[in-house]
Formats: structure tokens, sequence, C-alpha cells
């Protein structure tokens, strides 16, 4: 993504998909408790899932443009 709009959604995105996903996977891992989520190792799994995406997500918008695609 080469426009600095596109690469600022990407990592708004990013951070607020790693928040989340910690979260959950707190909720999950029963480190967070008061919620039906406590406790659940499917909220662990998608919270770890939800937060990769949202890693690869920032990286993907912290990449400088032009690098990383095909040469010409």
């Amino acid at each position: 993504m080469t426009s600095r709009n596109g690469r600022i959604a990407l990592i708004t995105v990013g951070v607020i998909a790693v928040i989340l996903g910690g979260v959950w996977a707190g909720q999950g891992m029963n480190l967070i408790p008061g919620s039906f989520m406590t406790g659940s190792r499917m909220w662990l799994s998608i919270g770890l899932i939800v937060a990769i995406v949202g890693v690869i997500l920032i990286m993907l918008g912290l990449r400088r443009p032009g690098h990383g695609g095909t040469s010409k």
C-alpha cells in the first residue's frame, strides 16, 4: 500500500486488532476475569489469531513504499 492514508489505516486497524486479541487471549487464559470468555480455550485461540493478524497489518503499514514489491 503506497498512500499515506492507507498505511495509517492499516496501522490503526492492526493496533486495534492486537489490543482486542490480547484482551480476548487474556480472558481465554483466565488472566482477565469477569466475562463469559473467561477460561475458554476458544477465546484464547481467537485472541491469538486476531493479535497475529494485527501484527501482520502493522508490519504491512510500516513497510516503506517501493520495498518488497516486484522490481522493474
